[in-house]
């Protein structure tokens, strides 16, 4: 597996199907959405690694949604890939100039899809994202999704792991309850601001008690991930 999370937007169920064949067989996790509105939950929900989406839809368009998430912070710098029939230049520039990465058109093959993803993807990677993350002793490694002390693999659940990450990739900076819930639970999810303390309390019984002290409680603000010892 390649860790990298896929989000397919269409709304004819041959071509998801078709698409979630092609990107299964390479390594890739998918999510499927019918339509725009179901898409936008899934991309603030699971903060999905690119974008496929059609160009024309019921309820709305594969430019709208393009659009739309280019101008949010939070999803700006998600990749999107345009899946249309229309194959004329004026549509293939109005695709890019809203923000679009690249623009597929219809009829197009599995391997054609899956090499252009993968082309979108090595551009839109900074170099060094998927290395391992070291910080006194422990590693997380993305690709394998393992975390690990010396030889000795953690055992965490999905939520710690992704908490973890976000932590560990954000160092130095306190982050409030509110600011944890939207970056990793993401912004449709409802739950109480309190969640993020049990699950603090969580990781920090699965790193142990020789690296917890990482994980910092800032008070009045919430949590900050820092290999200097809190005073």
């Amino acid at each position: 597996m390649t860790g990298k999370k896929v989000l397919i937007i269409d709304d004819e169920s041959s071509i998801r199907e078709m698409i979630a064949i092609a990107l299964e067989m390479a390594g890739y996790e998918y999510f499927e959405a019918e339509n725009i509105q179901q898409g936008h939950e899934i991309v603030v929900d699971h903060r999905p690694d690119l974008i496929l989406v059609d160009w024309m839809m019921p309820g709305g368009s594969g430019i709208e949604l393009t659009r739309r998430l280019k101008k949010d912070s939070t999803t700006a710098e998600i990749p999107v890939i345009i899946l249309t029939a229309k194959s004329e230049e004026d549509n293939k520039i109005q695709g890019l100039e809203v923000g679009a990465d690249d623009y597929i058109t219809k009829p197009f093959s599995p391997r054609e899809l899956v090499a252009r993803l993968k082309a979108v993807l090595r551009r839109a990677t900074p170099q060094g994202v998927d290395d391992p993350i070291e910080i006194e002793g422990l590693v997380l490694d993305p690709i394998s999704q393992r975390v690990t002390i010396g030889s000795r693999p953690l055992d965490m659940g999905p939520t710690e792991y992704r908490l973890l990450k976000f932590l560990m990739t954000h160092q130095e900076r306190a982050y409030s309850r509110a600011q944890l819930l939207d970056q990793v639970w993401g912004g449709n999810v409802y739950v109480e601001e309190r969640t993020v303390d049990v699950h603090i309390r969580r990781l920090r019984k699965a790193i142990g008690s020789s690296h917890d002290f990482l994980i910092q409680t800032v008070r009045g603000t919430g949590y900050r991930f820092s290999a200097k010892r809190s005073v």
